[in-house]
């Protein structure tokens, strides 16, 4: 399993509500002279908040690659919230693509599961050696979208990077970031992607 994800796009991210989260001064002329360093940081911790919680904030675009399916009958998204299927292409051993009707899947947008499951009996049959691609569009939507405490723990993280950033204090996720993420961890055990 190969899961690629798109970029987030700069002006999706948060730099001028994180510059004031920090304090930073404002009014000169020289106000964003620290956002790409902003950015940085606000890209790791979302990264990182995501990377625990199986959840991708900012919605954007994400292929997953399959040699095979969990099970015939369904295959498990690795990431939530899932709003869409975008296609599901089957890819044969030499290359040649066949783009699969939409109408033989569907998604079961599950809470903290999402799944691709037939309209039928089973998925279409992934060929021997080829692979599977599905493209899906995940995540809550723009910033304003994430639940506030997720936010909240991208933002307190980042500022835990942004005041270490000369090698300060440990780089550990203090316990305040960790208990914002608690609830929205998914142990996935046996029933994973």
């Amino acid at each position: 399993m190969d899961l690629i994800d798109s970029p987030i796009p700069l002006a999706a991210l948060p730099i001028a509500a994180f510059r004031d989260h920090l304090r930073l001064s404002s009014g000169f002329a020289d106000d964003t002279t620290q956002d790409a360093l902003l950015e940085q940081y606000l890209r790791a911790a979302l990264a990182t908040v995501e990377g625990r919680t199986a959840r991708a904030l900012i919605a954007r675009d994400m292929s997953l690659r399959l040699a095979r399916w969990r099970t015939d009958c369904g295959q498990v998204l690795p990431v939530a919230p899932v709003s869409a299927v975008a296609s599901v292409t089957l890819v044969t051993r030499d290359g040649a693509a066949t783009v699969i009707d939409p109408a033989r899947y569907a998604l079961q947008a599950d809470g903290p599961r999402p799944r691709l499951v037939p309209t039928g009996s089973i998925l279409p049959p992934i060929p021997t050696g080829g692979q599977a691609v599905v493209v899906f569009t995940a995540g809550f939507g723009m910033w304003g979208d994430i639940p506030a405490d997720l936010r909240q723990a991208v933002f307190l993280l980042a500022a835990q990077s942004y005041e270490n950033r000369d090698g300060g204090a440990s780089e550990d996720m203090d316990f305040g970031i960790r208990s914002l993420l608690e609830r929205w961890r998914d142990l996935r055990l046996g029933g994973g992607a």
